[in-house]
């Protein structure tokens, strides 16, 4: 048996060593006096350390074996829009865009940004509030009452979309815009009958009710949809594609044909299931569909309200995918900017960029502004209940900055509508 000495090194003398000189006469290196911490533990590791010194071998080896893919990077990269701050801060209320980043927490935006060079469109922008994400239920929501709060203003069980914690329907807020002569629209990258759009057009106690959830579209208040599922509307169980047919939407072959439309209303399904990730080739599907549905409603020349959903930021906070987060992350902004940039070609347009929830415990421990590598840590598989951003632009946006629960944004809508439309 052969012998291998170990070459010691005293921590202190780290910045002197050459430690390719080491392993070239094939000696390994292990450090004495070390930190004991995942810090010091990734260091090691980035510097091809042979043996790491550690009291938590257990956890040292859960954090190392999942570091490799919980570094990532970007190579995408999309121009970032300079806001004017130009728009009449006490103009009437025109239009409305709601983004929700679904599960998109603090430390989701800031690995998009390190990642896309250190720059996001919503880095642009000056008004910011925090919300509390709280269910009836429970300290934690899900998306189906997180997002019924921001369609009715009213906080219900977990599950529940749009009705109330005891199962009383609550009117949303297309249904009430409705009144007020706006038109609707919703995009996701979700199937159409997931949570979050279907706060905004169905009234259901459960949202497993898939069936329900997708009949209720065509007697909506909705006039522009966009999104995954197309099976949830045609399978051997019902043809709701027909009887959505029946009610007036005309369904597009392509988004490239959505800002030319002159229906009425328009449908556009991605897909007969799920949309893809960005990582599965989805391609510029919402930043696409975010340009094409401004232009349709624009030409409709009536005041209107858009929800556009980028929903697998959650996915990846679930999957703990750092990749993920980023990719949907950086996507999600491009849109963003796409939004700000027609609040500024068109006054009375106010944009609000939030999320439900936060997902995946998400920090970050380190990272690399020159090679834009960055490096979530996940507490949980799950959801979370630290508050959310809300980022505003437009008309009225200062007016949603502070700390407030997820209902004022509702509330803050209807009472601004109900000023400039009496």
């Amino acid at each position: 048996m052969t012998y291998k000495p170990y070459f010691f090194i005293l921590f202190s003398f780290l910045p002197l060593l050459g430690f390719a000189q080491v392993h070239q006469v094939n000696r390994p290196i292990r450090f004495w006096g070390s930190p004991d911490s995942k810090t010091a533990w990734k260091a090691f590791n980035d510097l091809s350390i042979d043996f790491i010194n550690t009291d938590h071998p257990f956890e040292a080896n859960q954090y190392l074996s999942a570091l490799k893919s919980n570094v990532t990077s970007s190579s995408k990269r999309h121009p970032i829009y300079t806001p004017t701050f130009e728009y009449d801060k006490t103009a009437p209320i025109k239009n409305i865009i709601l983004m929700i980043g679904d599960g998109n927490g603090l430390a989701h935006i800031s690995a998009g940004m390190f990642a896309h060079g250190n720059e996001l469109n919503m880095a642009k922008l000056k008004h910011i509030g925090l919300v509390k994400t709280q269910s009836v239920d429970d300290f934690t929501t899900d998306s189906a009452a997180g997002a019924t709060a921001y369609a009715t203003g009213q906080k219900t069980n977990n599950r529940a979309i749009s009705v109330s914690a005891d199962d009383v329907d609550l009117q949303s807020l297309p249904e009430l815009l409705k009144e007020y002569q706006f038109t609707n629209g919703i995009i996701t990258t979700d199937r159409l009958t997931g949570a979050t759009p279907a706060a905004f057009y169905s009234h259901v106690k459960d949202r497993d009710m898939v069936p329900e959830i997708a009949a209720a579209l065509q007697n909506s208040s909705i006039d522009l949809f966009i999104g995954g599922g197309r099976s949830d509307f045609q399978n051997d169980s019902n043809n709701y594609i027909e009887q959505l047919e029946h009610a007036g939407y005309t369904f597009l072959p392509s988004l490239r044909d959505l800002s030319g439309a002159d229906a009425a209303k328009v449908g556009y399904f991605q897909g007969e299931d799920n949309v893809p990730s960005v990582l599965q080739e989805r391609g510029d599907y919402l930043s696409e569909a975010t340009t094409g549905a401004l232009q349709f409603l624009k030409k409709k020349e009536q005041p209107f309200f858009l929800m556009i959903e980028g929903a697998m930021i959650d996915t990846g906070g679930h999957w703990n995918s750092a990749e993920t987060v980023v990719e949907e992350e950086i996507d999600f902004d491009k849109a963003v900017g796409l939004a700000v940039q027609f609040a500024d070609q068109n006054p009375g347009t106010l944009v609000l960029i939030t999320a439900d929830h936060e997902t995946g415990g998400v920090t970050l421990p380190q990272g690399d502004m020159k090679s834009g590598k960055v490096e979530l840590n996940f507490e949980t598989e799950d959801h979370t209940a630290i508050m959310v951003p809300l980022f505003a632009y437009g008309v009225h946006a200062e007016e949603f900055m502070g700390f407030y629960e997820n209902t004022f944004v509702f509330e803050k809508l209807l009472e601004l509508v109900k000023k400039a439309h009496h």
